[in-house]
């Protein structure tokens, strides 16, 4: 048969392992197998469990031609040439059987293969059972296994494969031994699809490479696949450009080029990469995906400890230690922070490109916050860069005026006034308590500065009274009164009219102040209880607008209101006819039975 009538062999089979020493990536596993084997160790029963497409068939199939190689190798290998090798290698041996549990998962399946354990080996000294996706086996299936799994005769071992070990029952997997495959490694991954392109004479590049294997994620079988893909797309010749056209992968040159911009706090440069990527056709949350892991990967890159979580080639592992030196550690928390919340809404969001834009300007004003009155726009404080000298400016106002301050909100309760006698409160109306303070709006605490010249750099403002504030995450412990608390919460109400639940809990409760700024609240009903205590939102409004991160609430039943309990229709006329002796006579008068 000449050469172009021959069938083609995609490499995943083609290159599948043989002998132990050509599995990738399972060194020490592969190592306690042959040991087992040239000392005569040979349990009735394994379990070969860990990710798809890792060599867990392939080693059950190396480990049956193995302990029946009649020739095996100094090495304790299997020779490939004996008779029993051969039939293993062409698929018609007698002493190696199949069985995919995801198709034959019944009672009467298991019942083949325990009348197929009687039958001892015509050629070679064991008969092996793979059972592959084991888990998919049904309860009755796995009943009807036990015993034979247990004591099965001496020539007979068992091997099952499985993705999913925590499918498998505990009386299974105490009758075996269980080898746990791991997922194979980036390094490894090329190394091998690199082997692989050198036997059929293809050229590759080592990033191309690189992608294919972070796209596989681990699974040898999958790398094999895509290796095939792109090198039929690109006739042999595999090139990193070509290779991310093929898969759809986005650069992470556009990556690079956007944290460039966040730390420059360029806001136009980022919309307009942002635009270049939606442009090529990538969806937008693909793009929010590969954008946390790029930040992540820089995080990572951060600290020479955190260097082996970095699975790439040592070039571009270099470029990300590089540009994540540029940045301060902090930068890295609150950019994670925000791109997750945007993951978290985009399924939802009614405008999707404008949520994606709205994050991309909040990662750049982490390093370069707005100017006033827009500074306060945002929760997350401005970050510290290392790498610009922090320079103090003087700025003319009033005698009167405070000095800016870069974290202040922009709402904060005013100065609580004495208590002065207040008319009864309608009802529905504010909270109950022993003594009501007037309740007055907060005014917005807005500072103005001389708008900067758009030629100068962006600068931070730093006096000496706020520069250790600005420069790092300090908790606010600003003193609390009741009186003040309650304005906070009754502002609470007033801005949150669609929380019903929350805040009709909120006007029934009776408010106590405890020690270390706990407030203990007192409900009607443990609907009400679990309403406070599912709600991160009051806690977190309290906090910011008392200034005092140590705010706590107590929601608690209040024992002293009496619980009236609803009773059957029959009990309730029995307990009126018992309170009331005439509604008694009446019934009787008129023939009526309680029943």
């Amino acid at each position: 048969m000449s050469d172009n009538n021959q069938r083609y062999i995609v490499s995943a089979r083609k290159y599948r392992p043989a002998t132990f020493q050509t599995v990738v990536g399972q060194k020490s596993l592969t190592t306690t197998l042959k040991n087992a084997i040239s000392t005569g160790r040979l349990a009735q029963a394994y379990l070969f469990c860990g990710p798809r497409g890792v060599g867990k068939t392939s080693c059950a199939r190396i480990f049956a031609k193995t302990i029946n190689c009649m020739n095996p190798t100094p090495d304790g290998e299997a020779c490939g040439e004996c008779e029993s090798c051969r039939a293993i290698n062409q698929g018609n041996s007698y002493n190696l059987i199949e069985l995919d549990a995801a198709s034959n998962n019944g009672v009467e399946d298991i019942r083949a293969i325990n009348e197929q354990v009687n039958i001892p080996p015509q050629v070679g000294k064991y008969r092996v059972f793979i059972i592959d996706e084991v888990h998919m086996l049904s309860s009755a299936a796995f009943n009807a296994f036990l015993k034979t799994l247990e004591e099965p005769p001496s020539y007979v071992i068992f091997i099952l494969a499985t993705t999913e070990k925590h499918k498998v029952i505990p009386t299974i997997l105490s009758r075996c031994q269980i080898y746990d495959f791991k997922r194979i490694t980036i390094d490894d991954t090329i190394d091998h699809l690199e082997y692989v392109a050198k036997s059929e004479g293809i050229q590759v590049e080592r990033k191309a490479l690189s992608v294919i294997a972070r796209k596989a994620d681990g699974a040898m079988r999958d790398a094999l696949s895509i290796f095939d893909q792109v090198a039929a797309s690109c006739q042999g010749n595999v090139t990193y450009d070509a290779t991310i056209d093929t898969l759809n992968v986005l650069d992470y040159e556009y990556y690079f080029r956007l944290v460039d911009a966040f730390a420059k706090g360029d806001i136009p440069d980022s919309l307009l990469i942002y635009k270049e990527i939606r442009d090529k056709g990538f969806d937008s949350l693909f793009f929010i995906s590969g954008l946390a892991n790029h930040v992540r990967d820089l995080m990572v890159s951060a600290d020479a400890r955190t260097l082996p979580l970095l699975e790439m080639p040592a070039d571009t592992a270099e470029r990300f230690r590089l540009q994540a030196s540029s940045l301060p550690l902090q930068w890295y928390y609150a950019a994670l922070k925000i791109l997750n919340d945007c993951d978290f809404n985009y399924r939802t969001a009614s405008n999707k490109q404008l949520l994606v834009e709205v994050t991309l300007i909040r990662l750049c004003q982490l390093l370069a916050p707005a100017d006033p009155p827009f500074k306060g726009v945002y929760k997350n404080p401005p970050l510290h860069n290392p790498n610009v000298a922090p320079t103090v400016q003087t700025v003319q106002t009033a005698p009167s005026a405070q000095p800016v301050q870069p974290t202040q909100p922009t709402q904060a309760v005013q100065p609580v006034q004495a208590p002065q006698p207040a008319p009864a409160a309608q009802p529905g109306q504010g909270v109950q308590t022993s003594h009501s303070a007037p309740i007055q709006q907060p005014a917005p605490n807005i500072s103005r500065t001389p708008t900067r010249p758009a030629s100068k750099p962006r600068t931070f403002r730093l006096s000496e009274a706020s520069h250790a504030e600005t420069s790092s995450f300090e908790r606010r412990n600003t003193p609390v009164t009741l009186d003040s608390f309650i304005q906070a919460w009754n502002l609470f109400i007033a801005n949150n009219p669609d929380m019903h639940i929350l805040t009709s809990a909120m006007r029934k409760s009776k408010i106590t102040m405890g020690e270390a700024n706990e407030f203990r609240i007192l409900v009607e009903h443990p609907a009400q209880q679990q309403a406070f205590e599912s709600s991160t939102k009051l806690v977190t409004f309290l906090r910011d607008t008392l200034k005092n991160d140590f705010i706590a609430l107590k929601p608690e039943l209040d024992t002293s209101i009496e619980v009236v309990k609803m009773l059957p229709p029959k009990d309730f006329i029995a307990q009126a006819v018992a309170d009331k002796p005439e509604l008694g006579e009446f019934l009787k008068k008129m023939d009526a039975e309680i029943s």
